[in-house]
């Protein structure tokens, strides 16, 4: 049983080891979760930018077409002779002035939105690059961890290995089996009549037999194998 309870200590260090790394690379996860969704905004920003500019362009070139019509029409007013034909140039040219005086309104909209956006994107800019400044000096803390986590995981599988020769193949795999259904712990103390596993009360015969037998005793309750926690042991 002592090699158990040995064997079980490491097994509690390793686990803890491994779940401390399993967080570590959950936060790189995140964190590279966090640079690509500020990347994908400063993205969908400059998507919006170029819609803006697009249509910009397309408001200029509306603008100047109706800037020549006006132009045509004016020289054209000059050669009119019938006083019916000069009212409805004039009339069209007068819906054309209207409309340019639109599109210059909406071509002035598009400038102000896209100094708006420019400002937007280099604020944006400015704090991703902070952030990748950020994240990846927390992704080296997060490294050096790992690497000390690795060694410590790495000598406890050396010292687990030499240990598991001394333990019979069928009493290991029913150790392991028992760590996989019980949260990790197939070996418990028992303490004053009690399963510390699953706290309940053991049978005194069970429990009297622990202080007589260097036998496998179990919990009849949950199963896992039963220790008594003695004065000498070095067990921490």
């Amino acid at each position: 049983m002592k090699l158990l309870e040995n064997l079980q200590v490491i097994d509690l260090k390793l686990d803890a080891w491994h779940g401390e790394k399993n967080g570590l690379l959950g936060e790189t996860t995140a964190l590279e979760g966090q640079l690509e969704t500020e990347r994908g905004s400063i993205a969908a920003k400059q998507a919006e930018m170029s819609e803006v500019e697009q249509g910009k362009r397309e408001l200029e070139e509306n603008l100047a077409a109706e800037t020549d019509n006006i132009a045509r029409s004016e020289v054209r007013l000059k050669d009119i002779k019938t006083q019916k034909e000069y009212q409805a140039v004039s009339k069209e040219i007068s819906a054309a002035k209207k409309i340019t005086a639109e599109l210059e309104e909406q071509v002035l909209q598009k400038i102000s939105r896209m100094d708006e956006l420019r400002s937007e994107i280099e604020a944006m800019e400015a704090n991703l690059k902070l952030l990748e400044e950020n994240i990846s000096s927390r992704k080296t803390e997060i490294l050096d961890k790992i690497e000390k986590l690795e060694e410590s995981i790495h000598a406890d599988v050396a010292e687990r290995d030499s240990m598991i020769k001394g333990i019979q193949p069928a009493l290991l795999s029913r150790y392991t089996k028992l760590r996989e259904r019980r949260q990790g712990l197939a070996v418990v103390e028992a303490k004053n009549g009690s399963c510390l596993g699953c706290n309940m009360n053991l049978p005194p015969q069970v429990y009297n037999n622990l202080f007589s037998t260097e036998n496998l005793i179990t919990c009849p309750h949950c199963q896992r194998m039963l220790f008594l926690r003695r004065q000498d042991d070095d067990i921490q």
